[in-house]
């Protein structure tokens, strides 16, 4: 219903009923759309490739696919970029080191070229390349017998070694490389000659000539058995 009323000044003003309005509870649907996206994430659109022609692309529906270009995961460290890529490349360069050396083939070892002038140079990772007859002959000349029976000791472990009957290794002990060669037919002069070594090395005794051509006999002996 309208009424009419004259206000003071004698104009009649026309006045509406009152509206009751009402709350719409779904209206977060309305906007759902693309262009109320102000949360910062990137809309990528992506259309599929068509035939090219005109008629086509003018009857077709529009194919455009939205994708979310935050599912990406990108990385910006800026100005410290660098430092990240450094880094890397020191972590690859490392990896690769240690598996050409202690871990694999001793490419680049240290250990490998360098010249074996003592019993302490040789190690697992050389023994089987070590002259270890040019470190008898040497302390041989020196009158050095313990040393030599050492060698010796050492140039038993390395034919061994390489017939594959023991596999050597840095901090294995007498027992367990007796073990290793346990029913083979040289185990008892192997006993034999680890006997006198651990006597001679460890038991610090003096050896003159006559004690070390014994010695070096079994060793001799040994050697001959092992390579047959």
């Amino acid at each position: 219903m309208v009424c009419n009323y004259q206000t003071s000044s004698g104009i009649n003003t026309l006045q509406e009923p009152e509206q009751i309005r009402q709350f719409d509870e779904n209206f977060k649907e309305r906007y759902s759309s693309n262009k109320y996206n102000y949360e910062g994430k990137g809309i990528v659109t992506q259309t599929p490739t068509g035939s090219g022609n005109y008629e086509d692309y003018k009857k077709a529906k529009d194919r455009r696919k939205e994708g979310n270009n935050s599912d990406n995961l990108t990385i910006d460290l800026g100005p410290f970029s660098w430092l990240f890529h450094l880094a890397l490349a020191i972590a690859v360069f490392y990896l690769v080191y240690i598996l050409l050396n202690e871990g694999g083939t001793g490419l680049f070892s240290h250990n490998k070229n360098k010249p074996i002038t003592t019993y302490e140079d040789i190690t697992a990772q050389n023994i089987e390349n070590a002259d270890i007859h040019s470190l008898i002959k040497n302390a041989e000349k020196d009158n050095n017998y313990r040393l030599a029976i050492r060698y010796y000791y050492l140039l038993v472990l390395k034919t061994l070694s390489l017939k594959n009957h023991i596999k050597f290794e840095d901090d294995k002990t007498n027992n367990e490389y007796l073990n290793e060669i346990n029913g083979k037919p040289f185990s008892t002069e192997f006993a034999y000659t680890s006997y006198l070594y651990n006597y001679i090395w460890y038991g610090e005794f003096p050896v003159n000539i006559d004690k070390y051509n014994k010695a070096k006999h079994h060793f001799l002996t040994l050697l001959k058995q092992v390579k047959q």
